[in-house]
């Protein structure tokens, strides 16, 4: 079984729904879906920061955009029924740990009734055969210990963000043990902490990072010490891509929650990814640590991701050293003027050419 996709013969033509298309992780999806020759409608809000990779690339020009709430399930089934997906990847979410603290109640009403409503509209959609729900590696129960988390553990989240997360993976499970229609596969997948070009969120470090550059000032880090799964945006997407393909040949077989992280050794301090982020751009670039107070954040996280590999002939192809320099170069071209999509399909082109170790 190969790894990464199919290939362009398989998407192509293919009806995709993505909701969450302007985000960052789902723009990016949404460019290597529409390379990859399918008719993707995509269906968010408006994108989440400015500037936003959606706007950047000229998203609009390669998908049908809809406009709307994961929370108004009349818009989400209108849209459905207009789509007619085959395959749904549900990326829409309110993606932060701070931001949770604040909005507690629209953090879970986004991201478990949300996720309600995708799955119930999916159900609705008789021509949708693969559904892959995106939640976080950060669904489970943390308890900081050393080694990787499995799939079968247990969900929890001392946060708002991420017990929603939990919460979804919950809601994900149920959905497909009470309604999946014979030959309709449901899967729920658990990533890392994304880098890649085209961030602007708030509260992740290279984004972070590149506006204090802008700036001229140095980066407050808020936790340097903890621990995190750092991968390319490149690589999750890889497994959602390969997980949704299998789904749509094996339903019942593949239809299980999936861990999309790094090896063991790209689990780095988040000290360790601003110096070398800092040394990959040069120019005097420094960090100071942020002595807060802050709200209770993880300090230990890691994915066991063996499970992927064995089952999916799944594997990461970037180390985390080639990744930040992908995201240097990503960030160093745009700001001379390179075209955002055309920063993306080279370095998905870039991508597929790798071959897995």
């Amino acid at each position: 079984m190969e790894d990464l996709v199919s290939g362009p013969s398989f998407w192509r033509a293919k009806r995709v729904l993505i909701t969450g298309h302007t985000g960052f992780k789902g723009a990016w999806l949404s460019l290597w879906l529409a390379k990859l020759g399918a008719n993707v409608t995509g269906y968010a809000l408006a994108p989440p920061s400015q500037p936003s990779l959606f706007d950047a690339a000229s998203l609009g020009n390669v998908l049908s955009s809809v406009q709307a709430d994961v929370r108004d399930l009349g818009s989400l089934k209108a849209a459905f029924n207009e789509a007619r997906p085959e395959v749904v990847f549900h990326l829409a979410a309110q993606a932060l740990v701070r931001p949770s603290y604040d909005d507690p109640v629209g953090t879970f009403t986004t991201n478990v009734m949300g996720t309600v409503n995708v799955l119930e509209a999916a159900r609705s959609q008789p021509e949708t055969r693969s559904v892959v729900v995106v939640t976080s590696d950060k669904c489970y129960e943390n308890r900081e210990w050393p080694w990787g988390y499995r799939e079968n553990e247990a969900m929890g989240g001392h946060d708002p963000y991420s017990s929603s997360k939990g919460c979804a993976e919950l809601v994900t499970a149920a959905y497909r043990s009470s309604f999946a229609r014979a030959g309709v596969g449901i899967a729920s997948a658990r990533a890392g902490n994304v880098i890649g070009g085209g961030d602007w969120a708030k509260d992740r470090i290279i984004p972070d990072f590149v506006r204090a550059l802008e700036r001229g000032q140095p980066l407050r880090v808020r936790n340097p010490g903890a621990v995190r799964p750092w991968q390319h945006v490149l690589e999750p997407l890889a497994g959602y891509l390969l997980l949704a393909e299998r789904l749509l040949l094996e339903p019942v077989r593949f239809a299980e929650g999936w861990n999309f992280g790094p090896v063991d050794t790209d689990a780095r301090p988040v000290s360790w990814v601003v110096d070398r982020f800092a040394q990959n751009w040069g120019g005097g670039v420094t960090w100071q640590a942020d002595p807060g107070p802050h709200p209770h954040e993880a300090n230990f996280l890691k994915l066991d991701c063996s499970k992927a590999r064995n089952l999916l002939s799944w594997r990461p192809r970037l180390s985390l050293e080639q990744s930040l320099r992908w995201v240097t170069d990503w960030y160093r071209g745009f700001s001379t003027g390179s075209s955002a999509a055309e920063l993306c399909l080279s370095q998905i082109a870039a991508f597929e050419a790798i071959e897995p170790e």
